[in-house]
């Protein structure tokens, strides 16, 4: 404990006085380990934090920040009997404390991706209800409103590139992008191709838009069952494992008690 206070006093001095700059040796450090940062980074941030001008490079020297000072507390602590199973748990604690950050941002990922994959079939499923009286752009816009809170940034950003002039495909694949999951890039490419049709036919893509909300809506009921039933199995294990436990545990007793006498 003594090494571990020493060793924060002579770091607070030395960077107080200017003798070493733990900023700079960070944003030099993180200059080197550049190639540590995951592929998926950039993206995940976006996911949890969309609409934001997030400074990557920064959050990332943060991760390192963390990870060498998780490490370097462990090298206090182990000072006293540093072997090189020590050194190697005080490396794999400042990696986990540097790992963590991603970690939770890959957890909330697949949290997000699985509600926004409940939510989808629902958002669809009003948004046809609008086509059918209103352009697609106007439709869309419409819906936001009513939409659930994790589509509006990325409706309001679609809405907006097609207000400003751009009719091609690409903000509704870019949608279907910052929402990947089940079918969501075909139903934004039937989408666009609804909001270029003519009135004439209009009729006959908004049915085949609807036979195809309905199948996600039938597949998202089904995955809710099957949760559900998942679930219940999960708990009646837990509560057979509990009870064995309890039995087996009141027989050794039983039996104990049994020797004793």
């Amino acid at each position: 404990m003594w090494f571990i206070l020493i060793g924060v006093i002579i770091v607070f001095v030395l960077n107080y006085n200017r003798v070493v700059d733990t900023k700079k040796f960070i944003s030099d450090t993180g200059g080197v380990l550049s190639h540590l940062m995951e592929e998926d980074y950039e993206f995940l941030l976006s996911v949890k934090y969309p609409g934001r001008n997030l400074d990557v490079g920064a959050l990332f020297q943060r991760r390192l920040r963390d990870g060498i000072i998780a490490g370097v507390l462990c090298f206090f602590i182990f000072m006293n009997q540093m072997s090189m199973m020590y050194a190697v748990i005080a490396c794999g604690v400042g990696y986990l404390v540097f790992k963590s950050s991603y970690m939770n941002l890959k957890k909330y990922y697949k949290a997000n991706l699985h509600y926004i994959d409940t939510m989808l079939p629902y958002y669809l499923k009003s948004l046809e209800i609008l086509v059918q009286h209103y352009t697609v752009p106007v439709a869309l816009s419409r819906s936001i409103d009513a939409a659930p809170d994790v589509f509006k940034p990325g409706l309001r950003r679609l809405v907006a590139r097609i207000d400003s002039g751009d009719s091609s495909i690409q903000p509704y694949i870019d949608f279907a992008n910052e929402y990947p999951v089940r079918d969501s890039m075909r139903m934004m490419r039937l989408l666009y191709r609804l909001g270029l049709g003519g009135q004439q036919n209009k009729h006959e893509q908004v049915m085949s838009f609807s036979r195809t909300v309905s199948s996600l809506q039938n597949k998202a009921r089904e995955q809710k069952y099957k949760e559900r039933l998942e679930a219940m199995e999960n708990q009646t294990l837990i509560m057979l494992v509990f009870t064995g436990c309890g039995c087996m545990a009141l027989m050794f007793l039983s039996m104990m008690q049994l020797m004793q006498f």
